[in-house]
């Protein structure tokens, strides 16, 4: 009998060591291991990736944001606005540890660094002893890298006394002026120059003594005569006095010869005064109706409104010299002083001229298609040198559409055709808004 069931047990454990049933199951056991590892650091890398782009999210709409005021804050407020406002767009309760750092710098045009850190706690790779992930970002807003020079040029003449026009200017430009005001976000962003205009411009009376003024015609016009009625050509030379310059009412003509204009064409172009070539030179005229005087480059925005207040219409039409006044405004020279550009900006040079009515007169014209040719030229000049026009007829009377003011506009889009007063408003908000968005780059 004990024989027997010795038999039989070593037949049943024969059989059980053929058996690999229990093998598989052994096997496959330990493979799940790895297999659910790996999707579980898939799991948890996928969350964490998921996070990580709300994270920057948070982290570019926090530099946004504080970009707004950054120049006017402590580096200490600028950090607490800056965690104030991540904190509140980050809403994520698996994240700890958070930190972020904020810096603004104007070394190379104004800039808002945001860098973040923070952990995620896993949910798998916790088993293999990762209990967190790390996560880090960071962003930078850039704005204010293209600077704008602006100059204003706007029509003073007689005819802009109706209609309510020059009231209309005036409340016009000082929209425009707190809208580019409004876009700086530190000194220099933005420089403006006014030039109102009639047939001269008004340079100051309080340079007389400068060198840039050509005093030959003034002196032949405005003195004594010692022995006869009259003044200049109408006195002997002998007996003409010229009147003392301080007395001058600080209105210039075109820049040219005497009698027409260069054939160098100063009158067109930026090139600086030089006393060497009278040509250069601009030429004093007593001029009746002479406009307020211009105001070069500046960011005084409280003198620039009260210029704009003092205008007074008066005279009659040479827009060409506003034009080539407002362009040598732009570059320096002579009467004017440009500040030098910063290589780490972009710069946009920009006028904007409004004028009511077609050319009457200029230095040395009283026809309209031959001041228009001169203007012509200064218009291309002005273009091929990167300036960008802007031009604006404010047409009440039922005059023609301006051809030369259309040609004169860097682009079609650039010149407008206003039938009311009340447009000049609308317009230079328009224009205004284009010139004071902020380009942000990150």
């Amino acid at each position: 009998m004990s024989r027997v069931v010795s038999l039989q047990l070593r037949r049943q454990l024969r059989r059980l060591g053929r058996d690999r049933k229990g093998n598989v199951a052994i096997t496959f056991a330990l493979g799940l291991i790895p297999i659910l590892a790996f999707v579980g650091t898939a799991v948890d890398y996928s969350r964490a990736n998921a996070f990580k782009v709300q994270f920057q999210a948070a982290l570019d709409s926090t530099a946004l944001m504080v970009a707004e005021s950054a120049a006017t804050m402590t580096s200490d407020e600028l950090q607490a606005a800056a965690e104030s406002y991540f904190t509140a767009l980050l809403d994520s309760p698996d994240a700890k540890d958070i930190t972020v750092k904020t810096s603004y710098s104007t070394s190379a045009g104004s800039s808002v660094d945001v860098e973040g850190t923070a952990k995620i706690d896993t949910i798998f790779m916790g088993m293999f002893g990762y209990h967190t992930l790390d996560i880090g970002a960071s962003t930078n807003t850039k704005w204010g890298s293209t600077r704008l020079r602006v100059a204003l040029v706007l029509d003073n003449t007689g005819s802009m006394s109706s209609d309510g026009k020059i009231d209309a200017l005036k409340t016009a430009t000082k929209n425009l002026l707190t809208q580019l005001k409004d876009a700086v976000t530190v000194n220099g962003d933005v420089y403006v120059s006014i030039i109102p205009f009639a047939k001269d411009v008004n340079l100051g009376a309080a340079s007389y003594g400068a060198s840039w003024i050509d005093w030959t015609e003034w002196d032949e016009e405005n003195g004594t005569c010692s022995k006869k009625s009259g003044k200049g050509k109408g006195c002997k030379k002998k007996n003409w006095t010229p009147a003392n310059h301080n007395t001058w009412n600080g209105c210039v003509m075109d820049r040219g010869n005497a009698g027409a204009p260069s054939p160098d064409n100063y009158d067109t172009n930026v090139v600086p005064p030089t006393p060497a070539i009278t040509a250069t030179l601009f030429a004093a005229e007593q001029y009746s109706s002479c406009p307020q005087a211009v105001m070069e480059l500046n960011y005084d925005w409280s003198a620039m409104n009260t210029l704009v207040d003092n205008m007074t219409p008066s005279g009659n039409t040479n827009q060409g010299i506003g034009l080539a006044v407002g362009w040598m405004s732009l570059v320096g020279g002579g009467p004017f002083f440009a500040p030098a550009k910063d290589p780490y900006y972009q710069y946009k040079d920009v006028i904007i001229l409004l004028t009511d009515g077609m050319n009457t007169q200029n230095r040395w014209y009283g026809s309209q298609s031959s001041i228009d040719a001169r203007q012509q030229l200064t218009c291309s000049n002005a273009k091929a040198a990167g300036v960008i026009l802007y031009m604006i007829q404010v047409n009440t009377g039922g005059d023609p559409t301006s051809s030369l003011l259309q040609g004169c506009a860097s682009s079609s889009d650039k010149f407008f055709l206003l039938t009311q007063a009340d447009q000049i408003v609308t317009t230079f908000n328009t224009i205004g808004t284009s010139l004071s968005k902020l380009r942000l780059a990150k």
